[in-house]
């Protein structure tokens, strides 16, 4: 029996990687810890070392019941987070009890050339729901395109009886040619009780 074997050598141009760093290898770069906080943002780190960064979100518990996740951009350091983002947002739906089962579209979700917060998640319950996430913010640093971002999230809301498992998409682009250089995250009401943040370069 003969045995095919791959012979692509598409790879041969590179000629060095980062040290001690494979390609594709999740470099963390900051993590923090919410305690009843305003916000988190990350200030520094944020720049042309990769070209994709990748945000962590784990057990996201808002101060205030039903509050949203969300984000903004800065090209100055943090002093202004206002980058103008055009966006979309999805979620399904689903209850404990069974209801629900529903795909939407969430046009409350999205933004149109604006320069507010942008939803990461839907209302999170402050009990036991908490609230995970993913986010992807490509070359943030590039100073020809704008800035692409990929976010997914899941949490327990607690609005309802019963409680509906909420998995949401949201994605987007910062309309700006200007760098990206920091990042802040925040409820839409109130602080954020409890969760980590960490994030990650991508080599």
């Amino acid at each position: 029996m003969s045995i095919n074997v791959c012979n692509n050598r598409s790879m041969a141009s590179i000629t060095a990687l980062p040290s001690g760093v494979s390609a594709g290898t999740l470099v963390l770069i900051a993590s923090t810890t919410a305690s009843d906080s305003a916000s988190i943002s990350f200030t520094s780190g944020l720049d042309s070392t990769y070209k994709c960064y990748i945000f962590k979100f784990i057990s996201m518990d808002p101060a205030t019941n039903n509050a949203r996740l969300t984000f903004n951009l800065s090209i100055d350091g943090g002093s202004n987070y206002n980058v103008t983002k055009t966006t979309s947002f999805f979620d399904a739906y689903h209850g404990e009890n069974g209801a629900g089962g529903v795909l939407r579209y969430v046009t409350a979700g999205d933004l149109a050339q604006s320069t507010s917060d942008q939803r990461i998640t839907d209302q999170i319950g402050n009990t036991d729901g908490a609230g995970a996430a993913m986010m992807y913010l490509f070359n943030p640093s590039s100073t020809t395109f704008v800035k692409h971002f990929i976010a997914r999230a899941v949490q327990a809301n607690g609005d309802t009886s019963p409680t509906y498992c909420v998995t949401e998409h949201a994605a987007g682009y910062a309309n700006t040619t200007s760098a990206i250089n920091a990042i802040r995250f925040q409820m839409d009401s109130g602080n954020i009780a409890n969760g980590t943040i960490k994030m990650y370069g991508v080599a």
